[in-house]
C-alpha cells in the first residue's frame, strides 16, 4: 500500500478494525444430543473390558505410550477394530500425514457402520475446513468445533474482536472406540506428535485406558460434544456463507499412498491392541478417576470455582508425603506456584521439575516467563532440569533427528499415582483453558515412570543450578563428558534477545 493511501486511511483503521472483528459464530444453531454407547457388550472391547475388570477386581488397564508411532499404531488398531463407535477429542488437527491417516481411519470404520463424534477445537487447527467437511458428509460421521472463529474477513482480526471469548480453548485430549477403551494423553493429531517429522522429535506422552474408567472419559466427552460451544461443521459452513466442498484429503496419488502406508506398517507393527484378547499385552492394573473441567468454564469469569481440574490435582498434590516429579513443558509457576513447591519440600518432600530449555522450547513467549521464576524456584529447594535440545535421538533410543522438544504432560506423586492429560504447568491451562486427565493409583506404573525419567535425565537435560555467586549454571553429561554452561545452552544470542523482549506479555496469556 502506497504511504500516501496508508495516510488517508489511518483516521478510519479503528472502524476497519471493529467491523472486521465483528463476524461472528451464531452459538444458537440447531443441534442433536447425543451420548456414548451405553452397552458395549456386543463389541469384542466391551466383552475383553468385562471379562478383564471382574480379572482384576474392578479395576481398569493401563497402558504408556513413550513413542509417537506406539501411540499412533495404538489409535489406527482400535479404529480398525472399532465396532460401535469412534469419540475423539483434541485441540488441534494438522494437514499432514498423521491427519490423513486419522482421517482415512475414521473413514473406513464408518464405512463399516460405526458411528462416529469428532470433535474439535477451532484456532490451531490447521486442517482444511473442506476435508472436515468432506468427512463430516459421510452419514456415520459427525464433526464438531469447539468455539470456531468466524471465517468471514480476516481471521486474525475476528479473534481480536472476539477476544474474550475466542482466547478460552478446549485444550483436551481423548480417543475412544466402544465407551471400552480410550487414549489420553498430551498429543494432537499431526506429524510431530507421532515421530513423523524428518526434523525434529517431540517426546510427548499418553496412556491407554482399559475399562470401567472409560466411561468416565465419555462422561467428560459428551459434557463437551453437547455444549452450546459445540458447532457442527454444516451449520458454521453454511451460517458463514462457505462453498467449500471436496474430497476429505486422504485419497491421493500412488507415492502418496504408498507412503502413508510404509507409516501405517511401521506404527501398527506391535499389534499391542489385537493383542489384548491373547493377554501378550500386559496392562497395569490400577483404580482411577478422571479429572476434567467443566465446558462452562470457558463462558465464565476467571475464578478458583471454575478450575475444577485444577483444584482436584493441587488437593492430591498436597497430600504428597516424599516425592513430586513434574513433567511440563511449560512452566510458569507464577508465586503462588513458588509458595506452593515451598511448602511441600518444606515439608520434606523431594519436588522435581523437567521442562524445555530456550533452546528446546516451541514457544519462546513462555519460556521468558517462565525464566523470570527460575531463581525463586532453585531457592524453594526444587530440583530443575530443562531438556537439551540437541538430544533427540537420546530421547529415540539412538535414531532419528537431534532436536528435541518437551511436550509430555505429567506428574508422579509418591511413585504411587500418577497423572497424565492435557495440563500445562501455566496460567493458561490452570486459568484459561479447559483440561482433563487421568490420575491413576499404580505404584508400578508411577514407579516405571519415575525410574524412567532418572535413568534418562542426565543424558537428554541439563540440571540446572545457582552457583556460589548465585548466578545460573546448566550441568549435564554428554558423551560421558560433564559439561556446565553459563548461558541459556544451545540459543542463538537472537533467541535469547526475544525470550528478553517477550517477558513484557502477562503471565496470564502464557
Amino acid at each position: 500500500m502506497r504511504r500516501s493511501t496508508f495516510r488517508f486511511l489511518t483516521p478510519f483503521l479503528p472502524i476497519i478494525f471493529i467491523i472486521a472483528g465483528c463476524a461472528t459464530v451464531p452459538l444458537d444453531v440447531p443441534k442433536q444430543s447425543s451420548v456414548a454407547v451405553e452397552d458395549n457388550s456386543h463389541t469384542e472391547f466391551g466383552e475383553l473390558a468385562v471379562g478383564w475388570t471382574e480379572l482384576h477386581d474392578g479395576k481398569s488397564g493401563f497402558f504408556p505410550f513413550a513413542y509417537g508411532l506406539d501411540a499412533l499404531g495404538a489409535r489406527l488398531e482400535m479404529a480398525e477394530n472399532a465396532e460401535a463407535s469412534i469419540d475423539l477429542q483434541y485441540f488441534l488437527m494438522k494437514d499432514d500425514a498423521a491427519g490423513a491417516i486419522i482421517s482415512d481411519a475414521l473413514w473406513r470404520a464408518a464405512e463399516r457402520g460405526v458411528r462416529i463424534r469428532f470433535l474439535l477445537d477451532d484456532v490451531f487447527t490447521t486442517a482444511a475446513d473442506s476435508g472436515l467437511l468432506a468427512l463430516s458428509a459421510h452419514p456415520n460421521i459427525e464433526v464438531r468445533l469447539f468455539n470456531p472463529i468466524s471465517r468471514r474477513g480476516l481471521h486474525a482480526l475476528n479473534f481480536i474482536g472476539h477476544f474474550r471469548r475466542a482466547n478460552r480453548r478446549m485444550h483436551n485430549k481423548s480417543f475412544t472406540v466402544d465407551n471400552a477403551i480410550s487414549i489420553v494423553g498430551g498429543r494432537n493429531i499431526a506429524d510431530e506428535y507421532f515421530q513423523l517429522k524428518t526434523d525434529a522429535v517431540f517426546s510427548d506422552f499418553d496412556v491407554l485406558a482399559f475399562g470401567s474408567i472409560v466411561k468416565q472419559v465419555s462422561t467428560s466427552f459428551d459434557s463437551y460434544w453437547n455444549h452450546s460451544l459445540a458447532i457442527p461443521i454444516e451449520q458454521f459452513i453454511k451460517a458463514e456463507h462457505s462453498n467449500s466442498a471436496g474430497s476429505p484429503g486422504f485419497r491421493d496419488d500412488a507415492e502418496t499412498a504408498k507412503t502413508r502406508n510404509d507409516i501405517i506398517a511401521r506404527a501398527t507393527g506391535q499389534k499391542l491392541i489385537r493383542q489384548l484378547s491373547s493377554g501378550e499385552t500386559k496392562l497395569f492394573a490400577a483404580s482411577a478417576r478422571v479429572l476434567a473441567d467443566n465446558p462452562d468454564k470457558l463462558q465464565n469469569a476467571v475464578s478458583a470455582e471454575n478450575m475444577t481440574l485444577a483444584t482436584e490435582l493441587a488437593e492430591v498434590l498436597a497430600r504428597s508425603e516424599h516425592e513430586l516429579i513434574f513433567v511440563s513443558p511449560y512452566y510458569v509457576p507464577e508465586d503462588q506456584g513458588v509458595e506452593f513447591v515451598r511448602g511441600v519440600v518444606d515439608k520434606g518432600v523431594r519436588v522435581v521439575v523437567v521442562t524445555n530449555s530456550l533452546a528446546s522450547t516451541n514457544h519462546i513467549p513462555v519460556h521468558s516467563a517462565y525464566s523470570g521464576y527460575r531463581r525463586e524456584v532453585l531457592d524453594a529447594g526444587v530440583e530443575l532440569f530443562e531438556i537439551r535440545a540437541n538430544a533427540g535421538r537420546v530421547a529415540q533410543g539412538g535414531d532419528g533427528p537431534t532436536q528435541l522438544t518437551l511436550h509430555t504432560k505429567l506428574i508422579v506423586i509418591d511413585r504411587r499415582y500418577l497423572f497424565v492429560g492435557s495440563l500445562n504447568l501455566d496460567p493458561r491451562s490452570i486459568e484459561i483453558n479447559a483440561e482433563m486427565g487421568l490420575l491413576i493409583d499404580s505404584p508400578d506404573l508411577a514407579e516405571r515412570i519415575a525410574t524412567g525419567l532418572e535413568k534418562n535425565l542426565p543424558d537428554s537435560a541439563y540440571r540446572v543450578v545457582k552457583n556460589d555467586r548465585g548466578t545460573l549454571e546448566w550441568h549435564t553429561t554428554i558423551d560421558g563428558r560433564a559439561v556446565v554452561e553459563k548461558t541459556e545452552p544451545l540459543s542463538s544470542r537472537w533467541r535469547r534477545f526475544k525470550a528478553t523482549i517477550l517477558r513484557i506479555i502477562p503471565d496470564g496469556q502464557l
